[in-house]
């Protein structure tokens, strides 16, 4: 009986480590458009928190967890890297990536903001057009 107990107990452990481990990073879903709509709407949020807002520092890391899910997930799909939405995804990404690294307890500037906007509705548009 204790021989079967712990090979139960084995299989049960082996079935929970291995749907724990193939479940997708950081809450995406797997589907490319839904994702990186799912990203910028939350990078718009972070983007858009005042400098004395209480859970700034959370929503700041949440946000940089996100971009390094996401790409990690989307890197290395050949078929993603050749559209205009993914390449100008990448570059806004690594521009914010990049500012939460170096100044991690200064705000975003207003011009990176504003370049941050305009990416993201052109990715936003190349989605729409299926790019």
């Amino acid at each position: 009986m204790k021989r079967y107990l712990s090979r139960l107990l084995a299989l049960v452990l082996v079935v929970a480590i291995g749907l724990v481990g193939c479940s997708s990073p950081g809450g995406l879903t797997g589907n490319y458009r839904e994702d990186t709509l799912t990203v910028i709407n939350t990078l718009k949020t972070a983007i858009e928190l005042p400098a004395d807002a209480p859970n700034k520092a959370v929503i700041q890391g949440d946000a940089r967890k996100l971009i390094n899910d996401f790409v990690a997930r989307y890197r290395r799909d050949t078929s993603l890297t050749k559209l205009s939405s993914f390449t100008t995804m990448r570059t806004a990404l690594n521009s914010l990536a990049g500012h939460y690294s170096s100044y991690p307890n200064r705000p975003v500037p207003q011009k990176m903001i504003d370049r941050l906007e305009t990416e993201f509705k052109q990715v936003e548009a190349s989605l729409s057009r299926g790019n």
